[in-house]
């Protein structure tokens, strides 16, 4: 199961970028939720929503392509989808899938 949690970065206002904590594993059970999560998540974002992806145990395909996607949605309204907590693991999944260069990782 896939826990979404979401927090103001910095101070609290119109413009603040949106912080999406999430955790557990992210496959093809759980991304039908998250994606719904994550576009509301998105709706109402500012110009910056950020994924920090420290609690993921786990990232296969289908949480690939949503993340994709996502970013695809994202970008078309203007704003970025930045990624914060990858693991070693995740960097190389995302290396390998040539996603790295897609999105920005926050330190």
């Amino acid at each position: 199961m896939t826990a979404i949690h979401n927090a103001p970065l910095g101070e609290a206002s119109a413009s603040a970028p949106t912080l999406v904590h999430l955790s557990g594993d992210i496959d093809i059970f759980t991304t039908g939720q998250l994606r719904r999560r994550l576009l509301n998540s998105l709706a109402g974002s500012s110009d910056l929503l950020v994924l920090d992806l420290s609690e993921v145990t786990f990232c296969g395909a289908g949480g690939l392509g949503m993340m994709v996607g996502l970013q695809s949605r994202a970008k078309a309204q203007g704003i970025t989808l930045a990624l914060t907590g990858v693991s070693p693991r995740m960097a190389r999944l995302l290396h390998i899938t040539g996603l790295d260069h897609r999105f920005p990782i926050m330190a």
